[in-house]
């Protein structure tokens, strides 16, 4: 086994992971969700479009390149490969991408008015990049949803290096990177419990 498949089936695993981890917790309901990882060669393996997250299987994973372009003639990336492709290009430290649909991230990003959701006070806030106390405030920006994806990646541009919990589309979902997969998936853990808090919050009129 060469050693491009070696990184391309470690990928792979971690990818099938992160999906049923993610699916456990409610957070990729039906085919939403996209999961990808960096390979050291510069291609990005990522699941293709329409699956389930929590059954993938290696099949459901396929490469693309810098611009999203499936390497393998007939594979067919999500349409949001794009925003993948464009944490990696802003962040050269990130090695791992996850997107998911939770009710919180959804029903929050729809009903807050502001650009932002800030989360302040928690001890969790601490798993997300520089953050070393509760005490400060983290924002967590928010998009509004658009079809035309290389539209909206250009609206999201901007705010790369002041994001450290990741970002949310309205009525979508978020998208939460790291430099390796435990490091995404902690950070995604970490956001979501902090949504839910924040939601939980709100229903109680805090």
């Amino acid at each position: 086994m060469s050693e491009s498949m070696t990184d391309f089936a470690r990928a792979t695993q971690d990818i099938l992971a992160a999906g049923q981890r993610m699916d456990v917790r409610g957070w990729v309901p039906a085919t939403a969700g996209n999961i990808s990882r960096r390979l050291p060669d510069g291609r990005i393996a990522i699941t293709r479009s329409g699956c389930h997250k929590g059954f993938l299987t290696a099949e459901d994973v396929i490469t693309v390149d810098e611009a999203g372009q499936p390497h393998r003639s007939g594979d067919k990336p999500s349409a949001e490969t794009l925003l993948h492709c464009q944490i990696y290009q802003q962040d050269p430290s990130a090695g791992a991408v996850l997107h998911g649909h939770s009710v919180a991230s959804t029903v929050l990003s729809m009903i807050e008015k502001g650009p932002s959701l800030h989360l302040a006070d928690y001890e969790v806030q601490k798993v997300f990049a520089g953050q070393t106390t509760h005490e400060a405030s983290v924002p967590v920006p928010l998009f509004a949803n658009d079809q035309d994806i290389a539209r909206l990646a250009k609206v999201v541009a901007p705010s790369f290096g002041a994001m450290p919990a990741g970002y949310i589309i309205r009525g979508h979902g978020v998208y939460v990177w790291g430099k390796d997969m435990p490091t995404a998936l902690a950070r995604l853990e970490g956001l979501e419990f902090l949504l839910a808090c924040l939601l939980e919050r709100r229903k109680l009129g805090l």
